[in-house]
């Protein structure tokens, strides 16, 4: 079962449960899947792009979560919370911090990096290598300490 067919189930599944909140999750993630499979012509949908997705919606939801918080909204941030939590379920399995480090010291070998300098020459590899992977700002952090310790 691809993750388009797994979506449409789930979307079944909550109806006939009558769970609103978790069917108002699932409808955005199949409208941004499908938004995304007709936008780029071929109206194939490759796991990775529907990978990449999941995990942007997570992120805002996150951000928007820490927002709520932040200003005292509680009952707005709850509601944020359980769509990142519905969200979790369809994330791809994600990178330990060991796992990017020896894909980081890889490529600075590869590239022959010698410094924080090559900051650069190194990010865009590694971003194109882990994507969807590892969070990004994770992996800008691991790659810096990486640098620095050249």
């Amino acid at each position: 079962m691809d993750f388009t067919e797994k979506i449409n189930q789930d979307i079944k599944n909550a109806m006939l449960a009558k769970e609103k909140e978790r069917l108002a999750v699932l409808r955005d993630i199949k409208s941004k899947l499908l938004l995304e499979a007709t936008s780029g012509g071929s109206g194939e949908l490759t796991e990775e792009v529907a990978n990449k997705i999941v995990l942007k919606l997570h992120k805002q939801r996150m951000e928007t979560y820490q927002i709520y918080v932040d200003q005292g909204r509680n009952d707005l941030a709850e509601e944020e919370l359980f769509q990142a939590k519905v969200l979790e379920d369809y994330l791809p399995k994600m990178m330990s911090d060991d796992e990017v480090r020896q894909v980081i010291a890889a490529k600075i070998a590869e590239i022959g990096a010698s410094g924080p300098q090559d900051m650069g020459k190194v990010m865009g590899p590694v971003n194109g290598q882990l994507a969807g992977k590892a969070d990004g700002k994770r992996v800008s952090e691991l790659v810096k300490e990486a640098l620095a310790n050249l």
